[in-house]
């Protein structure tokens, strides 16, 4: 296992100079970037920037991508996530994923949820009975749905939905939830509801979000980082960024100028 000194706790994340390259194509350039437990770290910037390719990167969603090839180094703590010893499938439960559409599972609510953990073996419903009453209620959802357990995931309104993946994630018991563009299909109040919940789990977790939104960004996050074209242009406390950032890049971007 390699080892990298100076990867402090307080970090669940280091980068140092990641590329990656989509056969030529190199879509992110000198990555340097350090992500903060129990903090909500916001990825901006236009739509192809490299924003979402890097958030696959923490648990390695990019190796399923042929033509994906990285340079550089993405420590967890003190171990390299490309290392030969990492189990992807460890990793990729330590990191969980909430994505832009909400997909849940063609099956009940409660089996949405214990999915997980009868994949890996869990048979004991008392501990899955738990398992999901607990991880509902950090979802803020077991109110909505506990007398509905046995319903089809898939009847649910769209917010409730991801909310329900977001419960999905939480019951493996994560480090870290990557969010990619969660709540783009949902309406306003659905969105506030996620936002809220954003804010309620970063006390449990360590949450990096991409957003298209600048005022979600704004209202949720601890930290942003700003990509254009494949570069991160500046990354910082988010009322920094918002209101004095150092690169006039970034203000232009915040702006409106483009984007």
């Amino acid at each position: 296992m390699r080892q990298q000194t100076d990867v402090k706790l307080d970090n669940a994340f280091v980068v140092n100079d990641l590329d990656l390259y989509y056969g030529d194509f190199q879509a992110l350039k000198n990555i340097n970037i350090k992500i903060p437990l129990n903090k909500v770290t916001a990825f901006i910037g236009p739509s192809g920037c490299g924003k979402s390719t890097l958030l696959r990167c923490f648990n390695r969603m990019n190796d399923l991508i042929e033509s994906a090839r990285i340079e550089g180094e993405i420590y967890h703590h003190d171990t390299e996530i490309h290392g030969k010893e990492v189990d992807v499938v460890q990793l990729r439960t330590v990191v969980g994923m909430v994505f832009q559409q909400p997909n849940p599972f063609p099956m009940s609510v409660y089996d949405n949820v214990a999915y997980g953990l009868r994949c890996q073996g869990v048979k004991d419903r008392r501990i899955l009975d738990e398992v999901v009453e607990t991880s509902l209620k950090q979802a803020a959802l077991w109110d909505e749905v506990k007398d509905h357990l046995n319903r089809n995931a898939t009847k649910l309104s769209g917010g409730q939905q991801q909310r329900l993946c977001i419960a999905r994630a939480i019951s493996l018991t994560p480090e870290v939830i990557l969010m990619d563009e969660p709540t783009s299909a949902l309406d306003p109040i659905a969105t506030s509801k996620i936002e809220d919940l954003i804010i309620e789990l970063k006390k449990s977790y360590t949450i990096i979000i991409v957003t298209h939104s600048m005022s979600q960004a704004a209202r949720i996050s601890d930290m942003t980082a700003f990509f254009l074209l494949g570069e991160m242009i500046e990354y910082d406390d988010t009322d920094i960024i918002f209101h004095n950032p150092a690169d006039q890049r970034t203000e232009d971007y915040i702006s409106g100028k483009f984007g």
